[in-house]
């Protein structure tokens, strides 16, 4: 038999020691007791030597998903990584992702960056990198980064695996400086209407948001439209101090509560920058956790309407629990509760897998395309301030339901972001007409009144996605060219402006989400005045 490792057990004991007990607690609970008693035998007793730190992070890890689905373990060396793309420039591919049961799940691609551009998304597993197989070989975290980070220019093929679809999906994706602003776009979006869409909240979202106010105000903006669509949510405190920008002072924004941890209220306070004129809030299944805050307050208090569709459900509070070797735990300790009380966390009573294909289930069920395929499992009815009906429960249900259109979406589409065929060739048209088209369009609005996808673009579009292998599709490309010709415009008017400019041009005419023209449809509509629901 080995040599007991006496200082490496101590170790492994006091770590599953402090996973199993409450910070609080002063004596082991009889739980970490049995865990230390069969942790001693192993390692006086069992056959073979073992290697206690990583049977310690297989214990940790196993216990954890007896929890919930936001309690993890990070380990020491990942602990730098974690949060980056919420506070620092790197350069990669552009995602947060957690390793789940030997698999990395993306949590979300960052707008912009470039897994988004290529069509990457939140809740595809990447099984394979550079044609090596990456699910179920150990990875950690660290390798995860070393695999996917590189030098901007240079690219990857990854392989992802994605709900509803049989065969694994091919990606390349091109590295880049990863874009960490949190509001991707402002710009007036008609006479007194200013739009705003945040992507995560962020370290620096509070200030980024009150510039845009400032400089919206500046050119003439008395209303406001703000788009959290596909905002994963990021640091509480973010949303709190976008909150109070919109309601008066002392007006409750959220409370947390937790089995362990008493009630805590968080107020707004005085001097909200946007606390008059007519408020619309734009989600949908992807808007998450602090936007949930922000949209919750928002609702509750009638401050204004909210249109897309039901919101992710993410209403679980985590504390970081650090432990003895330098690695911690995301320990959830409470849940979010909106003004009315509700819930936000949806149900994870059906296991991990269940919770993360539910986004697809709800399309499979009609739950986006169809307002009535809605059912809420919480039916307690909570009220806003002006004593309208609201459900909790799992996410926010918006005041008026935009379906999402599926006609115009084919395989043939989808090949061709996946590829990023239309991003590499709106930037190969660009960089070849890049001072004509500046001098032919004067801003963006002349751009997006006059621009359209001539022949030789659509050419150049066809030439790369044939040398890319993808096959001419009669019908797919019938279904998807005015898909295609929106994109194309969009990613060009990126290319010669900025993100603001690309969210211009996709919001001016969407056939997939109708969710911008119904939001402007309502804030323009003066019978909000009347009804309170977004006050001048």
């Amino acid at each position: 038999m080995a040599k007991p490792q006496t200082h490496r057990m101590k170790n492994l004991l006091l770590v599953l020691a402090v996973a199993a007990t409450a910070p609080a607690l002063a004596q082991p609970s009889s739980a970490a007791t049995k865990l230390q008693a069969l942790l001693y035998q192993i390692d006086n007793m069992y056959v073979d030597s073992v290697d206690d730190n990583k049977l310690a992070e297989k214990a940790i890890v196993a216990m954890l998903a007896e929890l919930d689905p936001h309690s993890v373990y990070i380990p020491k060396d990942d602990l730098e990584d974690v949060n980056e793309p919420l506070k620092g420039n790197f350069e990669g591919v552009g995602i947060q992702f957690n390793l789940v049961r030997d698999t990395i799940y993306v949590v979300d691609a960052i707008a912009s960056g470039p897994s988004e551009r290529v069509g990457i998304r939140a809740g595809d597993r990447i099984v394979s990198v550079n044609d090596s197989t990456v699910a179920g070989t150990g990875l950690k975290n660290s390798d995860v980064i070393k695999l996917l980070r590189g030098p901007k220019g240079t690219r990857v093929n990854v392989g992802v695996v994605r709900p509803g679809e049989e065969a694994v999906l091919e990606f390349t994706i091109t590295r880049d400086k990863i874009p960490i602003n949190s509001v991707e776009a402002a710009y007036m979006a008609a006479p007194g209407v200013g739009y705003i869409k945040v992507s995560r909240f962020g370290a620096t979202t509070t200030k980024e948001f009150s510039d845009k106010l400032d400089d919206l105000k500046k050119q003439g903006m008395k209303d406001l439209v703000l788009d959290l669509q596909g905002n994963g949510g990021g640091y509480l405190r973010s949303a709190v101090e976008m909150a109070d920008q919109f309601l008066g002072d002392r007006r409750l924004i959220v409370y947390t509560d937790g089995r362990t941890t008493p009630r805590e209220d968080t107020y707004a306070t005085k001097g909200g920058k946007f606390e008059k004129g007519r408020l619309v809030v734009m989600i949908d299944e992807g808007s998450a956790s602090a936007s949930e805050i922000v949209t919750g307050a928002v609702q509750d208090w009638d401050r204004g309407v909210v249109v897309g569709r039901r919101s992710f459900g993410k209403g679980l509070v985590q504390r970081p629990v650090m432990l003895p070797d330098g690695s911690a735990v995301r320990l959830t300790v409470s849940r979010y509760y909106t003004p009315s009380g509700r819930c936000i966390q949806k149900s994870y009573a059906d296991g991990l897998e269940a919770y993360r294909h539910e986004r697809q289930d709800r399309l499979k069920e009609g739950e986006l395309t169809n307002a009535d395929s809605i059912h809420f499992r919480d039916t307690v009815q909570y009220f806003t301030h002006n004593k309208r009906v609201v459900f909790g429960g799992g996410g926010i249900m918006p005041d008026i339901f935009v379906p999402i259109d599926t006609t115009a979406s084919s395989t043939w589409f989808s090949q061709l972001v996946r590829k990023g065929i239309t991003n590499t060739t709106a930037l190969n048209y660009v960089d070849r007409n890049r001072s004509a088209l500046l001098k032919r369009y004067q801003g963006v609005g002349d751009f997006l009144d006059r621009f359209s996808v001539d022949a030789g673009l659509d050419a150049e579009l066809m030439k790369q996605a044939t040398d890319a292998g993808i096959e001419p599709d009669s019908t797919g490309m019938a279904r998807s060219k005015a898909l295609v010709n929106l994109r194309l415009k969009a990613l060009v008017a990126r290319d010669l402006w900025d993100t603001s400019a690309y969210w211009q041009v996709i919001n001016a005419d969407n056939p997939v989400d109708h969710s911008f023209k119904k939001a402007l449809e309502v804030i323009l509509d003066p019978e909000l005045q009347r009804t309170k629901l977004a006050e001048r």
